[in-house]
């Protein structure tokens, strides 16, 4: 069965977007205040540091970009911790995230004043903080994708300001300030490690807002990855030239290394220009710090661990109150606390919730659920999840007990939050469960129906033949009310052509799923499906019923109590049963399509079987085009297919000629009057529809 679709936030950003907030959320303090406190630890050698640092960040990256195309929602590291570790740990994930993210953003807006404070020396560093916090709470009540725009506004100065940097220090670097790379402590170099980590989380972020992002499996793992790529490079090439300018003594300490290289190299106006670089860096990184972090509140009251309030959506589609809140909450911070003691404290609570979204890709897979449908799925699994938790934890044990203590007090917190307040409105658990059944215990089946209704508002994948199928299915048209056990039969006898089984067992299947509970029915149609041993392709049989199809099932939603129905459509499905997800897709493109303001009147005023078909199809991905002497297809007359230049990726797949439906070959040859139905992808059918406009 596939859930109803809830009230969603606009999937408003596209792949530039999520690259720019992935980048401009990851350069800022790592570039601009760390590397004077590594060069204490390590010298002119601090850039190895950060190589270094990179390393456990990728596995913990890929984990997370898994779980985000698979469950595309708001709340990043709390919605996936909750769906496959279970309640509890989503609450920890979700509250404890969603207060480090706000004290990152605090320090963000606490870190301008160390480089305001070079020229103006008595700046209120509080308050112009709270100024510019309160200016980004404004942006982002305008919503993800001004606040994206914004973004690439700050990225494109910052990465300009940064590429003059590059280009004038390069040539400026001694490198008689590497002379002593060879005497670094191994333990040195893992506890620098450790210490600049906190310079790449901020990539982690925007998994947050993958809800907001136009079809994520194919713009979030590229957008992070462009991201990730980016960043590593950033800083290795600024600390190294920032080692290689500064010498040791002066860099060492030095909370304002970039200003300082600045004027070595440039003069006074370099530093003032690279002033300027780390202001837009640290404002960007607060501006995405709001964005993410407030997207924790909406998805922790979405699921009824934080009250109802933090739900609410502007009419621009921004979660206002949980920005106000977040929003506010940081400003607190500012004004109670000093930001910049605390938040390097945060690190390891996020170092171990990358851990934990390790082993969540682990329960995930193992829990065999075929509605887990990842766009992106990390390579070497399980061995790159091992070693991912593996270094998240060293890298923690490298931070000290101060740090595991922040991280123990934030668990408890949560914990405490979820009993109290939470544990008796929830009634689901994680994916875990299915690995118990696994095991002979119990299983959560809502969570298999929540994912199934993810994937119906994931839609296809470009490589899904759903048009194909439809195209070649077979159909039935009933004139007078009949009965589902009526139907079954003509249904399975076609399909047993395509397997070994007998008509009368895939018969026997399908009734026994109207039984159990395995058939979906929604909006008057049903959708009866199989997975069969021996079958090569996906085969649909259609059948339309304009006086009603009476039809007996067990309802799911309904603790599987017995309905009854008059329905007017039936769509039996097989498909191979090496493929269950991309089954799982073409079930949930049926669903959503019939669920469209216009399907029902579409289908019930069909002529015909074409009629019928081109109705399911994408309207962006098919073309019914009719041949005339008047019009544009006069040139198509007489002529075979094989000879006619459609643009490529377009296919004739059915051709409607004197009441008769023909599915075509290229010796076919066009007749005036022929109506054609073309399928492609939706940039041969725009060219298509631009030259052949006025037959349409």
């Amino acid at each position: 069965m596939f859930t109803k679709k809830l009230n969603r936030l606009k999937k408003e950003l596209n792949l530039f977007d999520v690259f720019a907030l992935a980048t401009s959320a990851t350069i800022s303090g790592g570039l601009f205040l760390l590397p004077g406190i590594a060069a204490m630890y390590m010298g002119s050698s601090m850039y190895l540091a950060y190589l270094v640092a990179a390393i456990p960040l990728i596995p913990a990256m890929m984990s997370k970009v898994e779980l985000a195309t698979a469950m595309p929602r708001s709340g990043g590291v709390y919605y996936f911790l909750d769906r496959s570790l279970g309640p509890v740990l989503g609450t920890v994930g979700g509250i404890g995230i969603w207060l480090t993210l706000s004290l990152k953003s605090s320090f963000a807006l606490v870190g301008i004043g160390a480089y305001l404070s070079i020229f103006f020396k008595d700046i209120p560093i509080v308050p112009v903080s709270i100024s510019i916090a309160i200016l980004l709470c404004l942006v982002n009540l305008a919503g993800a994708k001004k606040t994206g725009k914004f973004q690439i506004v700050l990225l494109i100065v910052l990465l300009s300001i940064l590429a003059v940097f590059f280009i004038g220090g390069i040539p400026k670097i001694n490198y008689g300030h590497f002379h002593g790379i060879n005497k670094i402590m191994f333990s040195d170099l893992m506890s620098t490690a450790g210490l600049v980590y906190v310079s790449y989380i901020g990539i982690s972020k925007v998994a947050s807002i993958s809800e907001e992002i136009k079809n994520p499996e194919r713009n979030l793992p590229l957008g992070v990855f462009l991201a990730l790529i980016t960043t590593i490079l950033i800083y290795a090439a600024g600390t190294f030239v920032l080692a290689g300018v500064i010498p040791v003594e002066k860099l060492a300490g030095n909370l304002t290394p970039v200003a300082t290289a600045g004027e070595i190299i440039f003069g006074e106006w370099g530093a003032i220009l690279l002033t300027v670089a780390a202001l837009f860096s640290f404002i960007s990184v607060a501006n995405v710090g709001i964005l993410s972090a407030s997207r924790y509140p909406l998805a922790m009251s979405r699921d009824h661990i934080l009250p109802r309030l933090f739900q609410q959506i502007s009419k621009g589609g921004t979660p206002v109150v949980s920005i106000l809140i977040t929003s506010g909450f940081i400003i607190v911070l500012l004004i109670v606390l000093d930001p910049t003691k605390i938040a390097k404290l945060a690190s390891s609570f996020q170092l171990l919730m990358f851990a934990f979204l390790s082993l969540a890709v682990i329960v995930m897979r193992e829990s065999k659920i075929d509605s887990y449908d990842p766009g992106y799925k990390t390579p070497f699994y399980p061995w790159t999840q091992i070693f991912g938790m593996l270094a998240s934890f060293l890298l923690i044990i490298e931070m000290g007990w101060l740090s595991m203590t922040f991280s123990g007090g934030l668990i408890i917190l949560s914990v405490i939050w979820y009993f109290y307040y939470a544990k008796d409105k929830v009634i689901r658990n994680g994916a875990i469960y299915h690995i118990f059944e696994r095991l002979g215990r119990n299983r959560y089946v809502a969570l298999d129906t929540e994912l199934r209704g993810i994937l119906k508002e994931k839609g296809l994948r470009e490589s899904d033949p759903f048009d194909e199928i439809v195209m070649r299915s077979h159909i039935i048209d009933l004139p007078d009310k009949s009965d589902f056990a009526e139907v079954v039969k003509p249904a399975s006898a076609w399909i047993s052509q395509f397997v070994e089984k007998s008509a009368m067992d895939i018969e026997k299947m399908f009734l026994q799923g109207t039984r159990i509970g395995a058939t979906p029915v929604t909006h008057g149609i049903a959708l009866p499906h199989l997975r069969l041993g021996g079958l090569d392709q996906a085969e649909m049989v259609i059948v339309r019923a304009k006086n009603g199809i009476h039809i007996k099932f067990k309802n799911p939603l309904t603790d599987f109590e017995e309905e009854e129905q008059d329905i007017h459509a039936v769509f039996f499905l097989v498909s191979p049963e090496k493929n269950p997800t991309q089954h799982l897709r073409i079930l949930a493109q049926i669903a959503g399509k019939v669920e469209e303001e216009l399907f029902e009147e579409e289908w019930k005023s069909a002529n015909d079987e074409q009629e019928l078909k081109e109705s399911l199809i994408h309207e962006d991905r098919s073309l019914s085009l009719v041949v005339s002497r008047k019009s544009e297809t006069a040139s198509l007359i007489e002529r075979s297919l094989r000879d006619i230049k459609f643009p490529q990726g377009c296919l004739v797949a059915m051709i409607r000629r004197r009441g008769q439906t023909i599915i075509p070959t290229g010796r076919t040859v066009l007749a005036e009057g022929d109506r054609l139905t073309i399928i492609g992808d939706p940039k041969s059918m725009k060219e298509l529809k631009k030259e052949y406009q006025s037959s349409l």
